[in-house]
């Protein structure tokens, strides 16, 4: 399936990924998170003719946009999330490759959808999916899980401070009105939520919610755990992420010196000219790592 449409989301940190990242013509790389097809494009064209690029996205629609403006590239892009890539690179009978990127941020043409579910601010189903062919819905949680329950996950994955008020909220609105839309779930957190300068206080509410929905974090945990086997010696991994639960994930994972040699000790983060033209880049924070060959490890 094609599309006419163009991609409005902007990619993050570009010239500071490729520099790190370091490309090069041959190469086989893979894009674990393709979106918009901003970064794969870039990395596709340093590969050259002679590399290959394998593009994962779990949205079948952020595929779907990205096709126009990778074509002609070496690109092969497929429906996966990045937890499936052992068995995405073993399909298609390809060893360790030489590097692996992943930009955690969901796609600013997902969050622009109003029928996803992703904001508060245009009212929608409450769906939540990044991958909308599958998996609950953040409606079947909220309206299904026990209050205990529900207080965990806006305590653990959106740091919450009321989110047991938050969670008793929702439980006794469901109890005469299962919830359906972004609008209706987001008017009841605001109003256990006490208003705390600018920030919405549904944010992170919706954060947590839509990291329990696409199980995010775990996703990510299973990622980290097998790109050693996945990664050439001398390969190079980056992430970019964008709230300090996924951050300190990567940061963990790349301090052993017996597998990974971070490329820069502290994130790197978008400068100020970037912010201006993208705001949604102050929070972005890149790290990368070069896979270390097994003579170079630390004793």
């Amino acid at each position: 399936m094609s599309t006419d449409r163009v991609p409005v989301h902007a990619s993050v940190l570009p010239v500071e990924s490729l520099e790190r990242l370091d490309p090069r013509p041959g190469e086989t790389w893979v894009d674990c998170t393709v979106g918009g097809g901003g970064h794969t494009r870039l990395i596709a064209e340093r590969v050259g003719p002679n590399g290959r690029v394998l593009g994962l996205d779990q949205d079948p629609t952020m595929l779907d946009l990205a096709r126009p403006r990778v074509e002609g590239l070496p690109v092969e892009l497929m429906h996966a999330n990045f937890d499936q890539l052992a068995d995405v690179l073993a399909a298609r009978g390809t060893g360790p490759v030489d590097g692996v990127f992943a930009d955690l941020g969901f796609s600013s043409d997902q969050l622009a959808q109003s029928a996803r579910g992703l904001s508060f601010r245009e009212d929608g189903p409450l769906d939540m999916r990044l991958d909308p062919t599958s998996g609950a819905t953040a409606a079947d949680l909220v309206n299904t899980m026990s209050e205990a329950a529900l207080a965990d996950v806006f305590w653990e994955y959106g740091e919450e401070r009321h989110s047991r008020r938050v969670a008793k909220r929702i439980v006794e609105r469901r109890a005469t009105r299962p919830f359906a839309t972004t609008a209706d779930f987001a008017e009841v957190v605001r109003r256990a939520v006490p208003r705390s300068g600018s920030i919405d206080p549904a944010t992170r509410v919706f954060q947590a919610l839509r990291i329990a929905v696409n199980d995010e974090l775990g996703a990510l945990d299973r990622l980290l755990a097998g790109l050693p086997q996945m990664v050439k010696p001398g390969g190079r991994v980056g992430f970019i992420s964008f709230h300090s639960l996924e951050d300190r994930r990567v940061k963990h994972a790349f301090r052993t010196g017996t597998v990974w040699r971070p490329v820069n000790k502290k994130p790197v983060e978008a400068g100020d000219a970037e912010t201006a033209r993208n705001p949604r880049a102050r929070s972005a924070k890149l790290r990368v790592a070069t896979r270390i060959a097994p003579d170079e490890r630390d004793v």
